[in-house]
C-alpha cells in the first residue's frame, strides 16, 4: 500500500470515532458520491433535520467533510484531500456493495439526482434555443475541445479549477486528467445543470460551488491548471477576474483563456448580454503580464464560415513564472509568438 497514511494513537482514534457510528458511515458513503444538501440527506436516510444536522456537525469538526453556503443552501460532500479523509475512504471501500442498508440508500440517493436533473434539464432546456444560436456562430465545441487538450498535455493534474463552470462542461473534459476538481459560477440555475450533467457522467472528483469571480471563496495559491471558458466577454473588468485567478495559482501553475477575438457583432451585446466583443492578443498580454503571468502560447480557432456572422475562439495559455525563478531558469521574452496560429 504505497498511499498508506500512519496516524498517531489519539488522531486514529478520533477519525475512528467519528466515522464509526452507522449513520455518519452512511453518510460519508452518500456524500462521497457528490455534493448534497441537509434536506437532500434527510430524504435519502429517512432521519430528522436536527439529527442529520447534528452528524454532518461531528463529521465536519472531525475534517471528513466539507461545507460551503449556496444562497440558502448548505452543500456537503466528502473531503477530497487529508489524512482521515485517506482513512476514511478505505473504511468505505471494505463495506458491502451488497449490504442492504447501503443498497436502499443509493436508491435514494439516485431518486434525489433523477429529480435534480428534471430540474436542471428545465432550466437548460428554457435556455438552449439562445445557446444553439451562438454555437452556430463559432468554431465547434469539439475543434475548442481538441485544441485545448493539445495545449495542455496529458500529464496528470493534481487541482483543477474552472472559472465560470456553466454546465460543467470543462470538468467533464478534463476528468480523466485532474485528482480534484472546482468549478464556480455565479448561477445557481447553471450549478444545478453543472451538478446534474456531473452525476450523469459519474465524475465524483469535482465539485461545483456558487462564487464570484472577482473574490472567489477558495484558498488562494491552491491550483495547478484555472480555465475560463467564454466567461471573460460578459464582464465589465475581465482583467481583475484575470488578478483574481492569478491569485489561484500555485507557483508554476497555468491559466488557460477561451474566448473570442475581436469581432462586430454588435446585437450580441443587447441580445445575449455581451459586455466586450472580443479580445486582442495584444490586450490579453497586457492583462497577463500585470497578473504576474507569463504568456506561453496563444492559438485562433476560425470558424470557417463565410457569413460575415461567424467568430474566431482565441486559447491563451499562461503560467505563473514563479516555479522557474526559484529554479534559476530564464524568463523568456516572448514565447507567445510562436505559439500564434
Amino acid at each position: 500500500m504505497a498511499d498508506l497514511v500512519k496516524f498517531g494513537l489519539d488522531g486514529l482514534v478520533d477519525v475512528l470515532k467519528a466515522a464509526g457510528e452507522p449513520t455518519r458511515l452512511r453518510l460519508l458513503a452518500l456524500l462521497a458520491a457528490g455534493d448534497l444538501t441537509v434536506t437532500d440527506l434527510t430524504e435519502i436516510l429517512g432521519q430528522s433535520q436536527p439529527r442529520i444536522s447534528r452528524h454532518l456537525k461531528l463529521l465536519g469538526e472531525a475534517e471528513l467533510i466539507d461545507r460551503y453556503q449556496e444562497g440558502a443552501w448548505a452543500y456537503f460532500r466528502l473531503k477530497q484531500d487529508g489524512k482521515a479523509v485517506a482513512l476514511t475512504r478505505a473504511l468505505l471501500k471494505y463495506a458491502s456493495e451488497n449490504d442492504p442498508v447501503l443498497l436502499r440508500d443509493g436508491d435514494r440517493l439516485a431518486a434525489v439526482k433523477r429529480a435534480r436533473s428534471e430540474r436542471a434539464q428545465a432550466y437548460f432546456s428554457r435556455n438552449a434555443a439562445e445557446w444553439d444560436e451562438l454555437r452556430r456562430l463559432h468554431v465547434a465545441d469539439e475543434d475548442v475541445d481538441n485544441a485545448l487538450i493539445n495545449l495542455i498535455g496529458n500529464q496528470p493534474i493534481n487541482a483543477f479549477l474552472d472559472l465560470g463552470t456553466g454546465t460543467g462542461r470543462m470538468l467533464q473534459l478534463l476528468s480523466g486528467l485532474y485528482r480534484r476538481g472546482v468549478g464556480v459560477d455565479a448561477s445557481r440555475d447553471m450549478l444545478a445543470v453543472a451538478r446534474s450533467n456531473l452525476d450523469k457522467a459519474n465524475i465524483t472528483t469535482a465539485s461545483v460551488r456558487h462564487g464570484d469571480i472577482f473574490n472567489l471563496p477558495l484558498d488562494a495559491q491552491d491550483f495547478d491548471l484555472i480555465t475560463i471558458h467564454q466567461v471573460l466577454h460578459f464582464l465589465d473588468q475581465p482583467e481583475l477576474a484575470i488578478t483574481e485567478a492569478a491569485r489561484m495559482l500555485r507557483p508554476g501553475g497555468r491559466l488557460v483563456i477561451i474566448d473570442l477575438a475581436p469581432h462586430a457583432l454588435e446585437y450580441l451585446r443587447a441580445e445575449h448580454a455581451h459586455v466586450r466583443l472580443g479580445f486582442s492578443h495584444a490586450v490579453m498580454e497586457e492583462w497577463l503580464r500585470k497578473a504576474g503571468l507569463h504568456m506561453e502560447k496563444v492559438q485562433d480557432l476560425h470558424s470557417g464560415k463565410e457569413s460575415g456572422q461567424d467568430l474566431t475562439v482565441t486559447i491563451w495559455l499562461a503560467r505563473d513564472p514563479r516555479l522557474l525563478i526559484a529554479a534559476g531558469q530564464d524568463h523568456p521574452s516572448s514565447p507567445a509568438l510562436a505559439g500564434r496560429a
